[in-house]
């Protein structure tokens, strides 16, 4: 699911349409969720939210790489990179309705 198809999803969901919210107020709320969160991660904070998962920094070191295409060895800087772990609530959902094929 895309960012705007996110968005249509829910302006469309009855109690937005209730609300008389427009698909732009939708879009301004999610925009601001969104960047909330990317400046808490900015700012080195984790967030949390209670079933749905949380979102952390992890710190991967400096390493030595290959480049695919030459074979040649790259040196690959250390770098901070987000991460997501769902949470119980949501494990569960997920794994209840996908069925085995």
């Amino acid at each position: 699911m895309t960012k705007s198809e996110l968005i249509a999803l829910l302006a469309n969901d009855p109690m937005v349409i209730a609300n008389r919210l427009t698909v732009r107020d939708v879009d301004d709320a999610v925009n601001s969720i969104l960047n909330a969160m990317t400046a808490a991660l900015a700012q080195g904070s984790r967030i949390e939210i209670r079933g749905f998962g949380s979102f952390s920094l992890n710190y991967r070191p400096p390493r030595i790489g290959r480049n695919p295409k030459s074979g040649a060895t790259v040196e690959v800087p250390a770098k901070i990179v987000p991460h997501f772990k769902a949470g119980k609530e949501m494990r569960e959902r997920v794994d209840n309705s996908v069925t085995e094929e």
